[in-house]
């Protein structure tokens, strides 16, 4: 049974803009460590972030849990299994959102100029 879906996309260059406006403000207050240490190394850097970025807003936006002081960017960190599959460790307030039997997917997907993000909350049928 899905719970919750949130959208997001997001020009690469916007987030290529921020950066260069903002510099490391910017980076560390809506990226982790983790996927700074990932992102900042590849050729298309900007693309890598961008992804992030929307994975971000698609996943508050499927949690629909709305911003306040105790949420922050990094409370969501995007990360890739072995094989290239991108997925969600949150932290914080927003850990609670997922408790047993209820997981978190995202897809992202990009082209030249734009990153896209969908992301679903679900409850397996077998925990009904």
């Amino acid at each position: 049974m899905v719970i919750g879906i949130g959208i997001d996309i997001i020009e690469i260059d916007r987030i290529k803009e921020s950066i260069e406006k903002f510099g490391d403000r910017f980076l560390n207050k809506i990226y982790t460590q983790k996927e700074l240490d990932y992102c900042l190394k590849k050729n298309n850097k900007y693309q890598h972030l961008a992804a992030r970025f929307a994975a971000k807003e698609a996943v508050y936006k499927a949690l629909a849990t709305g911003w306040d002081a105790d949420v922050s960017w990094q409370n969501i960190e995007i990360s890739n299994e072995p094989n290239g599959m991108p997925i969600v460790t949150l932290q914080g307030k927003l850990k609670k959102f997922l408790h047993k039997g209820k997981d978190l997917k995202i897809s992202m997907s990009h082209s030249r100029d734009y990153v896209a993000c969908m992301a679903i909350v679900y409850k397996s049928d077998s925990d009904k």
